[in-house]
């Protein structure tokens, strides 16, 4: 049942209780249907296909090395990148162009790069990827740019699609005659949209065996178990399986049209995702706390306070009188140690208090995110945090 049905079910309610308040009824009767009328409805259902992957379904990454030629005199230098001149010198010999031995080529509109991209399951001959163009010498920019043939290749060494286009820099660099410079964004990167084109398959698990197999994006076994009841609801007992947390298996048709049809129901399936281990994730480095809705915290008395201390030097100058004949001029250093207690304040947590009473409590005695992290520390080792305390 949805919100949208319980609206009116939640209106007749109230009507309800509007007609047995001018009766008279017993005030029991009354605070029960007051009590339905306005309890919260929480439905939260989400599609299998936002929750699992195919296993045996996924992209592949590809990687190149190529040149880049047509730049504004931003590419790299000789002395810093001669592997660049190395690579320029090879693909004109490929060309038929004869390089006499011992010329020196000073091209400043020439860079190095790494291309890579993603090919993405069921990709086929002729069809196009984009492609990330970055620079791996001291080009200072690869505006403008076009990247020559690049063959792209997978981790087993095969290539499996050729790059070429001319490069879409977002960023910009200008330097002025006095060496002031200017640099928005990257411009040493940039991408080719449609820069590739597909040269070989990648055969898959799909169409292959009796059954199929989905992973769960993140492992939670009351997930597993509502996905398999859905799915055996939808299209029949004994359909689905459980092979573990992260896992469900399902009898899946051998014809490969009828088995895209049954997935593309499956995956359609809206079922009721469990509800996540209460975390506490901190960043060290940020500061940042995130808490999430199902932290708990037990009985606990929590104070904390700042203790600040200031160190001020103040130096003294001694000198002998004015008609004295002994003595020398010295500096006598004087120090001012003081040290403050900041005014701090104890704040009380009651049996299961919630996630909104712990903000609260802290927002309170207005506690930093560092005073938060040692709070949520000390509440973990003392036993009062239902949680599970993650540093990042």
């Amino acid at each position: 049942m949805t919100r949208t049905s319980l609206n009116p079910l939640l209106h007749r309610l109230r009507c309800c209780r509007d007609r047995i308040r001018d009766r008279g009824l017993p005030a029991l009767v009354v605070a029960l249907v007051v009590l339905l009328a306005t309890v919260p409805v929480q439905v939260r259902a989400e599609r299998i296909k936002d929750l699992v992957t195919l296993a045996g379904v996924r992209s592949n990454q590809l990687i190149g090395y190529g040149l880049v030629v047509g730049l504004d005199g931003s590419g790299d230098k000789e002395n810093a990148s001669p592997y660049t001149m190395q690579s320029l010198k090879s693909m004109l010999t490929q060309l038929g162009i004869v390089v006499p031995p011992g010329v020196r080529l000073r091209p400043k509109n020439v860079a190095a790069v790494v291309v890579h991209a993603e090919l993405p399951p069921f990709a086929k001959n002729g069809q196009r990827i984009d492609v990330t163009v970055s620079s791996v010498g001291d080009a200072k920019s690869l505006r403008g740019g076009s990247l020559l043939m690049t063959p792209l290749k997978g981790a087993d060494g095969r290539v499996y699609a050729m790059a070429q286009g001319n490069l879409v820099v977002g960023g910009l660099s200008a330097t002025g005659a006095d060496g002031s410079k200017v640099t928005v964004n990257i411009p040493s990167a940039g991408r080719i949209p449609n820069g590739a084109t597909v040269e070989r398959t990648v055969p898959t698990l799909f169409n292959k065996g009796n059954h199929l197999v989905l992973n769960l994006k993140s492992g939670d076994f009351t997930t597993v178990r509502n996905i398999v009841d859905a799915i055996n609801k939808a299209v029949g007992a004994g359909t689905a399986r459980a092979i573990d947390a992260a896992s469900v298996e399902v009898g899946a048709p051998l014809d490969p049209s009828q088995r895209v049809s049954f997935f593309s129901l499956i995956e359609n399936i809206e079922v009721q995702p469990g509800v996540a281990a209460a975390r506490v994730i901190v960043n060290s480095r940020t500061g940042t706390v995130v808490i999430s809705s199902q932290v708990r915290v037990g009985p606990a008395a929590v104070s904390h306070g700042n203790l600040v201390v200031t160190i001020s030097e103040n130096a003294q100058v001694s000198q002998p009188g004015a008609f004295s004949r002994v003595g020398n001029t010295a500096v006598v250093p004087q120090s001012n140690v003081d040290v403050t207690e900041q005014d701090n304040r104890m704040f009380l947590f009651n049996p299961g208090t919630s996630l909104d009473d712990v903000v609260r409590a802290v927002n309170q005695v207005g506690a930093a995110p560092s005073d938060l992290v040692a709070i949520l520390e000390a509440l973990k080792q003392a036993g009062a945090l239902s949680a599970e305390l993650i540093v990042i």
